[in-house]
């Protein structure tokens, strides 16, 4: 495995935003020229398909468009697994390669809560996982619900194991830690790649993915494909046009060093980049940070790996003998 080449992927483009069966048709053809380019693994941004729920940063718009919005967003969420994964398993498998892709996914029982997850397909064909956000960042709430830890898990492939975390995820900390503590190689960050309409900051939100991008390939002596999301203003169907900004991207590839080896990727396209188990190994024989060099008598991290369960039903086969006859 040590001599071991892979190509890496980061694809750069704009999904059909409130159109989820278009966004479905583009990822397809997108996956399909990754592979023709001989990509290992190809990752998209965040909740790429249908898009990222721009609108939600509109605080000065007529509450009742924001509603609006809000109602079209939930409509185009994507079920998992649903029609629109089964296209993607089969764009992956006719490419030959493996597929990290954000996405809305719609609640399975509810019908009416979405999840900002990242979704997981290997080149054979089938979903080898999925993991939900664990804490949307500031108005995302209001769109996304929270995720849990069952699918906080690295996937092996054939040319190593493979992780992803949305945006601030990375800013959390532990979320990441759980990834590098399973050993990740190769790990997906997607972001939005927003400049948005936040307060003023020292340095605009894209160099802000980048830095904490950086960061994890350092801490966990991997690859990390740093995808961004793109948005035109001038491609956002009325009347949600009034509500976008642009999102320009900057996606990167770096390596298990923190050192960049493609990028800024511009406009629509796919970012390439080559990489080696031997740079991985090389790191992490310098810094497994939850292996020879961590200290778990001093430090321990638990993770609650349950999913969650709103409804339980019981019945009378479940209650202790003691309670049925008191019951009686």
């Amino acid at each position: 495995m040590r001599d071991r080449n892979f190509k890496l992927a980061a694809i750069q483009a704009e999904p059909v935003f409130f159109n989820r069966r278009a966004s479905t048709e583009k990822a397809c053809r997108l996956i399909k020229e990754a592979g023709a380019m001989g990509a290992d693994i190809a990752g998209f941004s965040e909740t790429w398909l249908p898009g990222y729920p721009f609108f939600i940063w509109g605080a000065s718009a007529d509450p009742s468009l924001l509603w609006k919005a809000s109602a079209e967003y939930l409509a185009n969420a994507v079920q998992i697994p649903g029609p629109e994964t089964d296209q993607l398993c089969e764009a992956a498998k006719k490419a030959g390669i493996d597929v990290a892709i954000g996405v809305v996914e719609l609640d399975e029982f509810t019908k009416g809560t979405a999840y900002c997850t990242l979704l997981f397909i290997g080149k054979e064909g089938k979903i080898l996982g999925k993991h939900r956000k664990l804490k949307p960042t500031h108005r995302e709430r209001t769109v996304w619900g929270e995720g849990d830890a069952t699918g906080l898990s690295v996937h092996e492939r054939p040319y190593g194991r493979i992780s992803g975390l949305n945006c601030w995820e990375h800013n959390m900390v532990l979320p990441g830690y759980v990834l590098m503590s399973q050993g990740t190689h190769i790990h997906i960050a997607a972001w939005p790649g927003s400049e948005g309409k936040a307060p003023p900051a020292p340095s605009p939100m894209w160099e802000r993915q980048l830095l904490l991008s950086r960061a994890f390939a350092s801490q966990s002596a991997a690859y990390v494909i740093l995808v961004g999301g793109l948005l035109n203003p001038q491609n956002i169907p009325a009347p949600y046009d009034e509500l976008a900004v642009k999102y320009r991207g900057d996606s990167f590839i770096i390596d298990p060093r923190g050192e960049i080896i493609a990028g800024p990727a511009k406009g629509e396209t796919i970012l390439i980049a080559e990489g080696s188990m031997e740079q991985v190994l090389a790191a992490k024989s310098a810094f497994d940070v939850a292996g020879h060099y961590s200290r778990p008598d001093v430090f321990q991290l638990c993770v609650n790996r349950k999913p969650y369960r709103r409804v339980r039903e019981t019945s009378e086969q479940d209650q202790p003998a003691s309670e049925r006859e008191s019951e009686s």
